[in-house]
């Protein structure tokens, strides 16, 4: 289960369909369970911590689509995805409704995701880890694990006072919050006690280091927000894939200077190790065509 199949990548990135992504396509996320953390080696032996998301049930549940709010705007286009089934009495009567007219049972998660036009996919499409490709970046979001009432030493980093030398009871309080009579008030924003966590907070350019197509698995290299089994949004990276294969396209060039050419098609576009991405999406009957596991190559 553990074995590197060479060649995967490039199997799993060409199948995807009669669509063929672009630097101006911008594909649907996934939503996953955290499992845990484990670690990994790479093909050259660095050995590094990784994340372990399991991809439960996700499916397209609705289209979304709202007019330009002005002509120089491109209009608002987005899918629901549904995901983990639930039993009917954990779920709202409004979402089981929802859902139902969608065709899909009880689900525990919903979430939309921007898109283009030409990433749009029938609603009930089952979605896959597959999706995601070995050696590609994405940004993960989900809500942190909630700490409690901190102070400011934990919750903003503050250095405290001093430990002796005449300090009295001062020794972890946040010292002056205000001026002087003028402005008579504290600034709005000021960095004081309070809740600390549980809060949506995002962890971009994880680099997908292997997906297991059997058990709907990714293992992202590095660490994601929130207790195991939350649920997390995965989705394209937005700097180092989504904005950099744009910027690419708009200049011409590589990174390195040199021209690009058009006949070699959108690949070029993609990151280095990343021959292309399944488009408009990886789902569960391009899944059953690849490999059990895809890792990424040296």
């Amino acid at each position: 289960m553990w074995t590197a199949i060479r060649g995967a990548v490039r199997a799993l990135s060409t199948a995807a369909g009669a669509r063929e992504w672009t630097p101006h396509s911008r594909r649907v996320g996934l939503l996953a369970r955290k499992k845990g953390m484990t670690s990994m080696f790479l093909p050259h032996g660095e050995r590094v911590p990784v994340t372990v998301l399991l991809v439960d049930a996700n499916q397209i549940s609705m289209h979304i689509e709202r007019p330009a709010p002005s002509p120089d705007e491109a209009p608002y286009i987005a899918m629901q995805v549904a995901a983990t089934d639930a039993r009917a009495h954990t779920v709202t009567a409004p979402v089981r409704g929802h859902l139902a007219r969608a065709g899909l049972g009880p689900k525990r998660a919903i979430k939309e995701f921007r898109v283009t036009r030409d990433a749009l996919l029938p609603v009930g499409t089952h979605l896959s880890a597959a999706h995601f490709v070995p050696g590609q970046d994405v940004d993960v979001r989900a809500v942190t694990r909630g700490k409690g009432f901190a102070g400011v030493m934990k919750r903003h980093n503050f250095a405290g006072g001093n430990a002796s030398h005449g300090a009295s009871l001062a020794h972890r309080t946040p010292g002056s919050v205000g001026n002087n009579q003028d402005p008579g008030r504290v600034w709005p924003g000021k960095k004081m006690p309070g809740r600390m966590g549980g809060t949506h907070r995002t962890v971009q350019n994880l680099r997908v280091l292997r997906v297991d197509v059997a058990q709907e698995l990714l293992f992202v290299q590095g660490h994601v927000p929130g207790p195991n089994g939350g649920v997390v949004e995965v989705r394209d990276a937005l700097k180092s894939l989504v904005k950099q294969a744009y910027f690419l396209y708009r200049k011409g060039v590589t990174p390195a200077g040199e021209l690009l050419d058009p006949a070699k098609g959108p690949a070029q576009y993609l990151p280095e190790g990343v021959v292309g991405l399944p488009f408009p999406a990886g789902t569960r009957e391009l899944a059953a065509t690849l490999p059990p596991i895809v890792e990424v190559e040296a």
